[in-house]
């Protein structure tokens, strides 16, 4: 212990050498002085600790205080000097060609320290938009100070050089914000976020190399340093304009709950950090649980025993296995408020480059879906955004004369609604442009000449891979690729995309989503020998139809007639070889389903039961097979295939 503190007290006399030689340089001398004056009191202490000296660390706080206080004196000095002058750029220092040392070598403090610092910076983004809003937002000034300084604190202790420095340059502008030398404009928001940015693709570096790569060695940071400190040397200027100010900041600070109470008043949350891939293990354990409870349920032999004993402890066990698989699921369930705090940042720096004026409003942060599906959102939520914004939302000049708000308002929505999650992205725009799709679906030949395709079915032409109206290219948008992606992604997560608009007024695009990727409730039926599970998503209704409801139209095939329409039918039996023991749909069962906003109806033979079930995949020998989703192992311990009914509806099409 003694050879450790020997060790301490050595740094700090080199440091404190190091602080009085370059306050002397650099023309302080009440720095240089009061490093000097520390510097003798340690080193007398230290040589004299056996004949009842003080200790050299009795020293250490009051010193350190008036280094402090003599060093903002100084800052203060230079920032009045050099009032509207920026800064000299900094040298470039001299970096290695890698960071990698003992404590960034230790996986487990590396992990730990890309979760934190990912999750500050979501936070820091949120409360920087905030602020950027509402300047005299003293909790959103603190959180992003409070954020920034826990990642500088990490990189520090993992030695991360780079990344600490751009932390604490950041720390000390927001630090001059919250003492009101310095007023919080868009410019020095845009710097701050300047930082976040170079943080987050640090940290992307730092997160590849725990896969056992080399941590490669981080960007130049000099010229954001430099940016950092020219916008903290307008702290002088900003002084008299801040101190105005204060007054109302302070009311807002007092009349307000403090964050320091918020916290102490709140109950303790205890949580600890899991490894994903050992939550979805856990996750797959409890499915085959779920499936071994079902096939004992379902085991004849113990339908046979009628003992009640017997029959109390299965029904035990059905009730205990059910609530540990909603308990397993709801490990994986995670709030869309991070995504949506996420498009936050996406939405201003996309209308800073348009010209336009948006205002992004959420709503529903708090609904909790799959963790998977929140990751698969993002791509699709991000394009109808930059959609709705380059699109949508008119020139702030444009708005005014339609007696509009010059800011335009996106608004993001999430609900819960029928066991599904539904998001809404609308604006309040110029709304889709009806003439200009059907003459544009016109000329690639999407709609057949003389027909009138309904609302539904002519919005969804927009989703059409390369389908576009933008007169030309931008950075934006215009090739027609993004509402190609959300169609796509949505549909390989089982869910839809309905599209509502009104000229002038706006346009909703609504998504529904399962919550999960993992279960799904489904009709089972039969056809013949075999049994197959229909997404009950998808099922409008069920039922038998009359032997004169159903007739054979010219080039169309078998078509049934349900409540005064015509449905194509699609046996089955005849799409997967199957022999059915309904030879005419008027002997089994039609299923009527909804697929592109367009009815159909499958012939099966009987209707077995609705299951909820564990969707399993087939492996890559069987993963494109036309038709199939997945599969599940029934109760029975049998294997259902889940029908995939967008690919039967297409597939009937063809034929």
């Amino acid at each position: 212990m003694q050879a450790v503190l020997a060790e301490d007290l050595d740094r700090s006399l080199h440091a404190l050498k190091q602080v009085e030689s370059e306050a002397a340089r650099a023309g302080h001398p009440r720095l240089a002085q009061e490093a000097s004056s520390l510097l003798a009191q340690l080193s007398q202490a230290a040589a004299g600790g056996q004949g009842g000296s003080p200790s050299p660390w009795e020293f250490i706080s009051e010193g350190v205080l008036r280094l402090q206080q003599a060093l903002e004196e100084a800052n203060h000095d230079s920032a009045v000097a050099s009032a509207g002058e920026p800064p000299p750029a900094p040298p470039e220092p001299e970096r290695p060609a890698a960071e990698s040392l003992p404590l960034a070598r230790d996986p487990e403090l590396v992990r730990d320290f890309v979760v934190e610092s990912r999750e500050h910076l979501t936070n820091i983004e949120s409360s920087l938009l905030a602020l950027e809003q509402d300047p005299a937002n003293a909790e959103s000034l603190h959180a992003a100070f409070r954020g920034f300084h826990t990642i500088k604190g990490l990189a520090g202790f993992l030695e991360f050089a780079a990344i600490q420095e751009v932390a604490h340059e950041v720390e000390t502008l927001l630090d001059l914000a919250r003492n009101q030398q310095l007023s919080v404009t868009p410019e020095r928001i845009d710097v701050v976020l300047k930082a976040a940015d170079y943080l987050k693709a640090a940290i992307r570096q730092v997160d590849a190399s725990l896969d056992g790569r080399p941590l490669e060695a981080f960007a130049d940071n000099c010229n954001l340093l430099w940016m950092l400190r020219m916008a903290a040397t307008a702290a002088a200027e900003d002084s008299q304009a801040a101190g105005a100010a204060q007054t109302g900041l302070e009311d807002r600070q007092t009349s307000g709950p403090s964050a320091s109470a918020a916290v102490a008043g709140s109950v303790e949350n205890r949580a600890i950090k899991v490894d994903t891939e050992k939550l979805d293990h856990l996750v797959d354990m409890v499915g085959e649980m779920v499936i071994a409870q079902s096939m004992l349920r379902h085991d004849p032999d113990l339908a046979l025993n009628r003992s009640p004993r017997l029959q109390r402890t299965l029904s035990l066990l059905s009730g205990i296995t059910s609530d540990v698989q909603k308990t397993a699921m709801g490990l994986r369930m995670v709030t869309i408020g991070t995504l949506f705090r996420r498009m936050g940042r996406l939405v201003r720096d996309l209308a800073r480059k348009t010209g336009k004026q948006v205002e992004l409003v959420t709503a529903g942060e708090e609904t909790e879906l799959d963790r998977q599906i929140v990751e698969e959102l993002a791509d699709p939520i991000m394009h109808m955004l930059r959609n709705s914004i380059d699109h949508g939302i008119e020139p702030p000049e444009e708005r005014a004369i339609a007696g509009k708000d010059p800011c335009g308002r996106i608004t993001l929505a999430a609900h819960h609604q029928s066991g599904q999650i539904v998001i809404q992205i609308s604006d309040d725009g110029r709304g889709l442009n009806r003439e200009k799709i059907l003459q544009r679906g016109r000329e690639r030949g999407l709609i057949p000449p003389g027909v009138t395709p309904s609302e539904a079915e002519l919005y969804n032409l927009i989703f059409e891979p390369g389908f576009s109206t933008a007169e030309r290219v931008t950075e934006v948008s215009g090739r027609g690729v993004g509402m190609d992606v959300v169609k796509k992604n949505i549909v390989r997560m089982r869910g839809k995309v309905e599209v509502a608009s009104q000229p002038g007024q706006g346009t909703t695009f609504t998504l529904k989503l399962p919550l999960t990727l993992a279960i799904i409730d489904g009709l089972v039926v039969g056809v013949g020998t075999q049994r197959y599970i229909i997404p009950i998503y998808s099922v409008v209704e069920m039922l038998c139809p009359s032997r004169d409801s159903v007739t054979t139209a010219p080039e169309q095939g078998e078509m049934v007639l349900v409540r005064g329409s015509l449905l194509p039918v699609i046996r089955l039996n005849e799409r997967f070889g199957v022999e059915a023991r309904a030879q005419h749909p008027s002997e089994g069962l039609l299923v009527v389903a909804e697929q592109e906003g367009k009815r159909f109806s499958v012939l099966v033979d009987e209707f077995i039961g609705k299951q909820e079930v564990v969707i399993k995949s087939l492996g890559p020998m069987f993963r494109h097979v036309r038709g199939i989703a997945g599969g599940a192992i029934l109760g029975d311990g049998r294997v259902g295939l889940i029908l995939d009914l967008e690919a039967i509806f297409a597939w009937k099409g063809e034929a």
